[in-house]
């Protein structure tokens, strides 16, 4: 595969700004989620009952995406997609079912999946054309954008509508997403891949016990990451007694972690496994996760912005353990024995959504039934155990001396690396 340094260079510019609004979409909806949870007249169980069931279309979106790609190609996929996603979001703020809300999440659920799974294999087959490491940093700027999309979200959310408000954001990002998905690669510049024709059928259940440790890593090391996306802004409200406003800081402050963490994981394991530092990561993050759950609420009984800013510290310390747990787990794929990496990384994905599932459900249960604060317990838990099994990873990598080359930092609750099949 080859291609020219100006196509290449529009190419890259393209999948940069994709990448971003992917990022910013995600984060969109997290200052609003106190009002989405009022409009549609639910309790905390059946929001974490929508969370958790709504999954179920990006189960179906990583069974069918490949498909779709194999017929239409990854540009077409990429452009229907990511579009969608964007226009799903518009339709937010005139739902008041909550069945019909539950259908546009899972319909977004879908829609999301077979977008990440377009986009990733663009990255990576830009990547080999080039012969250059792109995946890090086009996820750090997946980071960027869902940084700037939860800050500017934060903002707006303070004096304008919902409507006009999610017609400014995924309205103006879904007529940018198909600019730019036509100017990616095309099924004639992407080719066939010779991994995929090397490609062995393996049965499912007949995996590796590695790749069932490695993706209950995954879940436990991202989990986290989508607990405090999904329950933060009514941490804030509920808890801390913040406006929708500031109820986003301490997200914000968490991927702001998050991004500076993976822009350093290049540096940091030069000299040592990356396991390793999701080992510390784990220990030291949980507790901080922990801590700004626990001790946040007690300051803001005295004042509610001292709570705020203890959480939000404290969020910061735990988004920085989180930032190598999703690479760490992620490489770690490519050395599983018997699956080449995209089988390995697909399967290890669609378990961790399963189990992603479950933990949803049994985290709004326990929002419901017993508070906030108690549900914060369940991701601090994962955190630590990620953190455990990344360092019994390493640990075995080492004995086996397998150094992991890469870390590439896979974004978002799950992360998906797929080749043009």
């Amino acid at each position: 595969m080859s291609i020219k340094a100006e196509r290449a260079k529009t190419v890259r510019t393209a999948l940069t700004a994709i990448f971003f609004l992917q990022g910013a979409l995600g984060t969109v909806m997290i200052p609003r989620v106190p009002e989405i949870i009022e409009q549609i007249d639910v309790n905390f169980t059946a929001w974490g009952a929508i969370l958790g069931f709504s999954g179920l279309g990006a189960l179906v979106g990583l069974m069918y995406a490949n498909r779709y790609i194999v017929r239409f190609g990854s540009r077409r996929v990429l452009e229907v997609t990511s579009v969608a996603s964007a226009l799903l979001l518009v339709s937010i703020p005139f739902i008041t079912n909550a069945w019909i809300f539950f259908a546009i999440q899972a319909a977004m659920a879908f829609t999301g999946s077979c977008f990440n799974i377009a986009l990733n294999m663009q990255g990576v087959v830009l990547q080999k054309m080039l012969n250059r490491t792109l995946i890090g940093k086009f996820h750090a700027v997946w980071s960027i954008g869902a940084a700037s999309s939860a800050a500017i979200s934060a903002v707006l959310a303070t004096f304008l509508p919902m409507w006009l408000h999610f017609l400014l954001i995924p309205g103006v990002s879904a007529v940018i997403l198909y600019i730019a998905s036509t100017r990616s690669l095309t099924a004639e510049e992407i080719g066939r891949s010779s991994e995929r024709k090397a490609e062995k059928k393996s049965p499912f259940w007949k995996a590796p016990s590695q790749l069932w440790l490695l993706s209950a890593g995954l879940f436990a090391g991202v989990f986290p990451e989508a607990a405090i996306t999904d329950w933060s802004a009514v941490f804030g409200k509920k808890v801390l007694g913040l406006d929708a406003g500031l109820s986003a800081l301490p997200y914000t402050l968490f991927v702001g972690a998050m991004i500076i963490a993976r822009l350093s994981i290049g540096r940091l394991t030069k000299n040592r496994h990356v396991g390793v530092i999701s080992f510390w990561g784990g220990l030291f993050g949980s507790v901080a996760m922990g801590a700004g759950a626990l001790i946040g609420p007690a300051l803001a009984a005295q004042d509610p912005i001292l709570g705020l800013t203890a959480t939000s510290i404290l969020w910061f310390f735990a988004g920085l353990g989180i930032g190598p747990m999703s690479p760490s787990f992620m490489s770690a794929a490519g050395y599983v024995k018997g699956l080449t990496t995209a089988q390995a990384l697909s399967r290890m994905s669609l378990i961790s959504s399963v189990l992603f599932i479950g933990g949803k459900l049994v985290m709004g249960a326990i929002a419901q039934d017993v508070n906030l604060v108690a549900a914060f317990m369940l991701p601090t838990a994962l955190f630590c155990i990620a953190g455990l099994i990344a360092g019994a990873m390493a640990k075995r990598a080492e004995a086996e001396k397998a150094a992991i080359e890469d870390a590439f930092p896979i974004t978002g609750p799950i992360g998906v690396v797929a080749s043009d099949k």
